[in-house]
């Protein structure tokens, strides 16, 4: 059989590789390895036993996130009949039990979804529709690790003294967008600073909601501000938001809670629905 140049090339590179694994190579500066799709060529050299960057805490280790019994078994509360939502800062409930509440969502930490994996602990988010919608797929990512998407007005206007229609547009509206974006339409509602008169619980009746939020405990820089005496109390609301000390307050919630000899449990879980 007479072989073409190319065909003699050909023959010529596979009579070397078929050398032992490992024995076979080729000139390095005109053959670089090739990664895996998706990866770097920086990747593709890792140690395979090196975890991903992003699975690595940051600011804290996983010592320090409190460790808590199961929650029991939750015992839903009785709301009252009427046309407007109750307006709660603790739930009258008999477990030892108290519930985190995160607000807003401006900034977005890669840390805490990180912590919300570590810690497996339940929250609430009340989020406020523009400060979401920049990053919409984050808060899917918190939901993967417990954590329930609650309804906070669109724009984080304050509700007092507006009208009717105005209160009801921003409520409404938050729960219908949410409810498009994460498969679930809020049922609790929290106005932004706390602040609210009879048109804004009226408003969050007509809009769906169950209950209107308020809480006992803030969390800001890691420090726990009481309203009440100096510890957490069963059924207490715990608030913090979506901060750049979001590790710090999140840590130190959960060490408040686990002080008071009380467990997180889910707000959702307390409040009955139709």
């Amino acid at each position: 059989m007479i072989l073409t140049p190319l065909r003699r090339t050909l023959v010529a590179v596979a009579a070397v590789c078929v050398l032992p694994v490992g024995a076979c190579h080729t000139d390095r500066t005109t053959a670089a390895p090739v990664p895996p799709p998706g990866r770097s060529a920086a990747a593709s050299h890792a140690p395979a036993t090196t975890p991903p960057v992003a699975v690595r805490p940051v600011g804290w280790s996983l010592d320090d996130v409190p460790r808590f019994p199961p929650a029991p078994a939750p015992e839903p509360i009785s709301l009252p009949a009427g046309r407007t939502v109750p307006y709660l800062s603790r739930l009258p409930v008999q477990q030892p039990v108290a519930f985190l509440t995160i607000d807003d969502g401006h900034i977005k930490s890669p840390e805490a979804v990180k912590l919300l994996a570590a810690a497996r602990v339940p929250v609430t988010l009340f989020l406020t529709v523009d400060a979401i919608s920049d990053d919409v797929p984050y808060f899917a990512r918190l939901q993967k690790h417990g954590a329930v998407v609650e309804a906070h007005t669109i724009t984080h206007t304050e509700l007092r003294g507006k009208s009717y229609q105005r209160q009801r547009h921003e409520i409404c509206g938050s729960a219908d967008r949410l409810a498009q974006w994460y498969g679930r339409r809020p049922v609790l509602f929290r106005p932004p600073y706390g602040t609210k008169d009879a048109t804004t619980l009226r408003a969050a009746k007509d809009c769906g909601m169950r209950a209107a939020f308020m809480w006992k405990q803030t969390v800001h820089k890691g420090k726990v501000r009481y309203q009440e005496g100096h510890r957490v109390q069963r059924g207490d609301i715990i608030l913090m938001h979506f901060r750049k000390d979001f590790v710090k307050d999140f840590l130190g919630a959960l060490k408040a809670i686990k002080k008071a000899g009380l467990t997180p449990a889910l707000l959702e879980d307390y409040v009955p629905t139709p």
